[in-house]
């Protein structure tokens, strides 16, 4: 297989689901939904939807069971950036090559227009449902919840905007990059997986919920994938359980009690 033609065939599939999706201009709120399209459109990897899709299809899925919610998660990446560029933030004034949404569209119109897309990439996975089980979806709701909020995406930003200007330890730095980054680009590729798994058997340590474990060397919470079988229990990678199929799934506590 090509990778870079693969890549790119995908990035347009992706390209052309989100002009879909996202609320045309002629409808009221106009300016919030150009808003919304100028960042989400603008020119970029489409990194999370990507590895959503690829972790679909290497399960055994479809890509156009997943594309839907593959959007979504742009959506959530979308948000976070022009969040990230507020003046009370990093006050940037260029992303992708490009003025930031709050230079365009103003600081109050910015700010709503991340919170649009953070609903929209919600209801855009739950979306899933038009082709997998319901069970499933609320399982990937679940990890792109965590991976976006407290425990996740957000909480890595605000250590990054507590360590500003301060000598940070790597432990620290760890911290911010899982979170920041890695989280949602862990749901990914988790989410990805379990959407596309719906029927026959899995073997993949990407299977299940993320959860976050202790090093015992460095003290530090780690987002870390674990296979967790149909009873909820970790199993091992390596070995072979039936999918999960109709019955609930028993998600995996967080944040941890202990």
């Amino acid at each position: 297989m090509d990778l870079q033609a693969y890549l790119a065939s995908q990035r347009a599939l992706v390209d052309a689901a989100l002009g879909r999706l996202l609320p045309p201009v002629d409808a009221r709120p106009g300016r919030l939904h150009e808003a919304m399209r100028y960042s989400v459109l603008a020119p970029g990897k489409r990194l999370r939807p990507l590895l959503m899709i690829a972790a679909a299809e290497a399960v055994g899925g479809r890509a156009d069971e997943v594309l839907t919610a593959a959007c979504g998660l742009e959506c959530i990446h979308a948000f976070s950036l022009i969040h990230d560029d507020l003046p009370c933030m990093d006050d940037d004034d260029y992303r992708r090559g490009r003025l930031t949404s709050h230079k365009v569209f103003g600081d109050a119109m910015a700010l709503l227009c991340g919170d649009a897309l953070l609903a929209l990439a919600f209801e855009l996975v739950c979306r899933a449902a038009e082709h997998v089980p319901y069970e499933r979806v609320v399982a990937a709701l679940q990890l792109v919840a965590q991976a976006t909020g407290t425990f996740g995406m957000v909480g890595g930003q605000v250590v990054d905007m507590e360590s500003e200007g301060r000598e940070v330890n790597e432990e620290t730095l760890a911290f911010i990059h899982s979170r920041k980054t890695g989280a949602l680009i862990t749901a990914s590729v988790v989410s990805g997986a379990l959407l596309a798994n719906g029927s026959g058997e899995a073997e993949s340590p990407w299977a299940a919920t993320p959860r976050a474990t202790r090093r015992p060397t460095r003290g530090s919470w780690a987002w870390t994938p674990r296979a967790v079988g149909p009873s909820g229990r970790s199993r091992r990678p390596r070995r072979r359980w039936r999918a999960l199929g109709p019955r609930p799934i028993r998600f995996a506590p967080w944040p941890p009690t202990s």
